[in-house]
């Protein structure tokens, strides 16, 4: 396969593993045999490409660090899963962005699912990249203690990144979620610029002990991209941008498991884990135990997005006086998740309709119940007309 060229493959066995273990059932790439794709479902990349970090450079050890550890974890039945090595870096950092993107495109073109282990957040835009072949819009979620956005004419490092992606031409971002994030690191001025844009700012204070309300944001992502920074210090050690507050280790095992659950979601990195910080690989273990729910949860797949078949779902219609807008919702009878059909100008932007289809909770339902627009629907109104 022609991805090969970019990859090499795992340099020394990573221990003596039981049968039960990711070490002994995994297909890797290893020894120059590069394994093949038939039947396999996601599809794990190490990217230890660490030049635009933003002081953090000890994350380019990071992959095989995180893939000794998932070796050690129990194997997941009845999905395909394979270990591509590791890219090859490239003379230049925009010569591994090329590598990244070139491969996530291969990956999608197969309906192989790109788990990429970083590395600093900045490959995040190299993902996106990937996704430009399709010419299809994508939501992105990033999880992240701050915004990463940078000014104009900034170049690109793991601080400043998704103004790369949002001036991005040809644009293929239609929605952008900010989740996990704190206060006191934002710079109001750049919050306030990507809420007028109807983006989706939620921050730490609204996630933990309500993280159900996290679910619907990562459901309708195509692209997730996990900064290990936004879980607390005594949890995540191993990064030089550790901080006291976070999410704590489960709260991010949660969120993955719903990832891997949602039938939109097509990539997942996570990024800025540094063995060079950790307390006894603690964090390095910790990420592969992110990855391990994303699996758990791709294993479960329930293909319940709404369409499929009308006699799955519970169909509920909502009059809003004032705007006179109906709300429809979508109960799914697998599952008990939420949806809520935005409407939109056909003619306009054809290109938009897969997201008028909006990922919700209850909590949405209920808010429209009392005569009250939910937050969801309107932003995506406002994007989609």
């Amino acid at each position: 396969m022609e991805i090969e060229q970019y990859l090499e493959p795992l340099k020394r066995p990573l221990g003596v593993y039981k049968n039960f273990q990711y070490g002994s059932c995994i297909k890797a790439f290893r020894d120059k045999e590069f394994p093949s794709l038939d039947g396999i479902q996601i599809a794990l990349l190490g990217i230890g490409e660490a030049r635009n970090s933003a002081g953090n450079a000890g994350c380019s050890e990071a992959p095989d660090k995180i893939r000794e550890a998932l070796y050690n974890l129990t194997c997941i039945e009845g999905i395909g899963v394979a270990d591509l090595g590791n890219i090859i870096p490239g003379e230049k950092a925009k010569d591994s962005y090329h590598a990244v993107a070139f491969i996530v495109s291969k990956l999608l073109e197969l309906n192989i699912v790109p788990v990429l282990l970083g590395g600093s957040q900045d490959l995040t835009y190299a993902n996106y990249l990937g996704y430009e072949p399709r010419q299809q819009t994508v939501n992105l979620v990033c999880i992240d203690r701050t915004l990463d956005l940078g000014a104009e004419e900034e170049v690109i490092n793991s601080g400043a990144y998704l103004n790369k992606i949002i001036r991005h031409e040809p644009n293929l971002l239609f929605n952008f979620s900010l989740l996990g994030y704190q206060t006191h690191f934002i710079n109001p001025a750049e919050a306030t610029l990507l809420t007028n844009m109807y983006f989706d700012l939620y921050r730490l204070g609204q996630l933990q002990g309500n993280l159900e309300e996290a679910e619907p944001f990562v459901r309708d992502a195509d692209i997730l991209s996990f900064d290990i920074s936004s879980v607390r210090r005594s949890d995540a050690p191993g990064t030089s941008h550790s901080t006291p507050n976070g999410l704590y280790g489960e709260e991010a095992c949660q969120i993955f498991r719903y990832a891997g659950m949602s039938d939109k979601l097509s990539s997942v990195g996570i990024y800025e884990i540094n063995p060079l910080s950790d307390n006894g690989n603690q964090t390095s273990e910790l990420a592969a135990q992110l990855v391990w729910y994303f699996l758990e949860g791709f294993s479960n797949r329930k293909n319940d997005y709404p369409g499929a078949s009308d006699k799955d779902y519970m169909k509920y219609t909502i009059l809003i006086k004032g705007p006179d807008h109906d709300v429809i919702f979508y109960k799914s009878k697998k599952t008990g998740r939420w949806w809520m059909e935005v409407p939109f100008m056909t003619g306009k932007r054809t290109r938009y309709q897969r997201h008028s289809m909006v990922p919700c909770s209850y909590s949405d339902y209920q808010q429209a119940c009392t005569g009250e627009l939910p937050d969801r629907w309107w932003q995506a109104y406002q994007k989609l007309n």
